[in-house]
């Protein structure tokens, strides 16, 4: 999780207590534009249509107003905390990747050894295309990739790797690990590079709505479905089923002014709401964490994908990354900068037990999610901070806003006063255990 927008990089935290983890569906009664769609059609609709809104929002704000333009890496400076929901153990880059049919985009890879990465290909919906790594590549973790249109057969150096890609269009997220020596990071960071030819065919974001995570879309979704839906193909098996639904709402939409107030005022009081609830009751809970382990391909979950992309766009599959969101503590009360924390991991279960990578967790501020300022500048701890056991073999993660009596100063992480805050536990290359869920984080206990 990283920068983005920040129109929709501000609802990590939604994740808080949930039942389950899949979406139901029922067959659709919208079969003809003069059938009166049900109201559970209108709010599939919404719900599918919501997840591909939120990737061309990030497009048009990464192209139209951060002015980063295609096929043109974005090397992220190290130790950036002014955004939202930052990512401090990494060295990001990112790009928008624009291919055609007679030219390919080759990505140059640097040899990396002994610290994590990835470069990480992802679709229009916020699907994970694949993920460029010495776990996924062994035998050809580096060197050039050649990134072309599937189905096409544009000329490619003879020593790259040949990987198709499902539109014309996709997103790269790289991460290269800090792992305590950030210049080295950031020297490996910038050797990721395009060799990139003349004269690829590059069409624009589709223009779209304004809407915020505070005042999602309305019924406007609706206004252009098939344009949306012909404009990246979806991996999901129900996509089809989806956007005919999506389409014969839209014609019966514009039939007459009731239809479109009857449209709207369903997406408003039930579309919407709905998908707020649903994303406070989504993931996993355990000892005041939330997981999700629905990230990076959704199979047929709509919702799944909706808050991921809303909360986390780019989120990566689970074999890459599992992170755990704490808004509560165990005992299913607020976290608040008032109160005194402490995570214990007995000794037979410290974090680096359950990664093969690293871990880390990081404190935000609630709602703007961003680090809390303090005198140490501190705002995460990870496996290479440096943390002192306890006498028993245990391992503590103090939080409070001033470091609590009989707490070691190395394991605090300050908290802000009389506000609330959030934490984002991550495990990068997450063990089995992990991505089963029989692993989490100890419990976030209040001590009096």
């Amino acid at each position: 999780m990283m920068k983005k927008s920040l129109l929709i990089l501000v609802v990590l935290s939604l994740f808080v207590s949930c039942k389950k983890e899949t979406t139901t569906t029922t067959e659709t009664s919208t079969t003809e534009s003069s059938t009166v769609p049900t109201d559970k059609d209108i709010v599939d609709a919404y719900t599918y249509l919501y997840g591909r809104y939120l990737v061309i929002q990030q497009e048009n704000y990464d192209i139209n107003v951060e002015k980063v333009g295609y096929n043109k890496i974005k090397y992220n400076p190290l130790g950036t905390a002014q955004f939202v929901n930052p990512n401090l153990d990494v060295a990001y880059l990112e790009a928008w990747i624009a291919v055609d049919k007679d030219h390919a985009v080759i990505l140059n890879v640097p040899k990396i050894e002994g610290r994590y990465y990835t470069a990480e290909l992802l679709d229009g919906w916020g699907e994970v295309i694949v993920n460029i790594n010495n776990r996924n590549f062994p035998k050809t973790p580096y060197g050039k990739f050649a990134l072309v249109l599937k189905g096409t057969n544009p000329t490619i150096p003879a020593d790259a790797v040949k990987i198709e890609l499902p539109s014309e269009k996709a997103k790269m997220l790289a991460r290269v690990e800090l792992k305590g020596t950030p210049d080295i990071a950031q020297k490996l960071q910038k050797q990721f590079t395009f060799t990139v030819p003349d004269g690829i065919k590059i069409a624009p974001p589709l223009t779209i709505p304004e809407f915020t995570p505070k005042a999602p879309i309305g019924g406007e979704i609706f206004d252009k479905v098939e344009e949306v839906a012909a404009s990246y193909p979806d991996v999901m098996p129900k996509a089809k089923e989806y956007q005919d639904k999506a389409i014969a709402i839209e014609k019966y939409r514009k039939t007459d002014d009731k239809a479109k107030a009857h449209v709207d005022e369903v997406v408003k009081t039930q579309a919407i709401p709905g998908f707020l609830a649903g994303a406070k009751g989504f993931g996993t809970q355990k000892g005041g964490w939330s997981v999700s382990y629905a990230a990076g391909n959704f199979g047929d979950d709509i919702l799944a994908r909706d808050i991921i992309n809303y909360g986390g766009l780019w989120a990566n599959r689970k074999e890459e990354a599992v992170y755990f969101i704490g808004l509560i503590d165990s005992k299913n009360q607020p976290l608040s900068g008032d109160k005194v924390y402490e995570i214990r991991f007995p000794k037979d279960a410290l974090p680096g037990t359950a990664v093969d990578a690293f871990w880390s967790t990081t404190l935000y501020s609630v709602p703007d999610y961003r680090v809390v300022d303090n005198k140490l500048k501190r705002y995460n701890l990870n496996n290479v901070s440096g943390l002192k056991k306890n006498p028993d073999g245990s391992l503590s993660i103090w939080l409070a806003s001033s470091l609590p009596k009989g707490a070691i100063e190395s394991n605090w992480l300050p908290t802000p006063a009389g506000k609330g805050f959030s934490l984002n536990f991550r495990t990068y290359v997450p063990k089995k255990i992990v991505q089963d869920g029989q692993w989490f984080p100890a419990p976030i206990e209040e001590k009096k």
